[in-house]
């Protein structure tokens, strides 16, 4: 059986360019998405973080065009004829979240997804400020 590799993203393409890898494997591909996690999520060995916590939002096209009145650009996925998705990163950034600390607990400030814990805060604090976001 022979793979369908999708490298459709911005930044696994750009990394595929900058190792001049034309023809990609799953590994290749795997090396670089691990990469770009490492480069971009906490280390929980270090840091405490719920992951990658918030789930991409679907939208009507008509919905993407009147967020496009106010920011160019918006990064989008198509799903269908009728609907795109939406980087929840880019939303949570955007709506100034990213890098926000609260006593010791917060949104990571390389990456808008993932908050994290940096001492003691307690799953409460941490489930709170998800809601406060959406």
């Amino acid at each position: 059986k022979k793979p369908k590799i999708n490298s459709s993203y911005g930044t696994i393409n750009n990394e595929l360019s900058s190792r001049g890898i034309s023809t990609p494997t799953i590994k290749d591909i795997s090396d670089i998405v691990i990469s770009i996690r490492q480069s971009k999520l906490p280390d929980p060995k270090t840091i405490g973080n719920a992951g990658s916590f918030f789930k991409n939002p679907v939208v009507s096209k008509e919905t993407l065009k009147s967020i496009e009145k106010n920011y160019e650009n918006v990064p989008n996925y198509p799903i269908d004829e009728n609907n795109v998705k939406l980087a929840a990163g880019w939303l949570i950034e955007k709506a100034g979240w990213k890098g926000k600390t609260f006593d010791n607990y917060g949104v990571h400030k390389m990456q808008a997804l993932v908050l994290v814990n940096y001492g003691c805060a307690q799953g409460i604090d941490i489930y709170n400020l998800s809601k406060k976001i959406i």
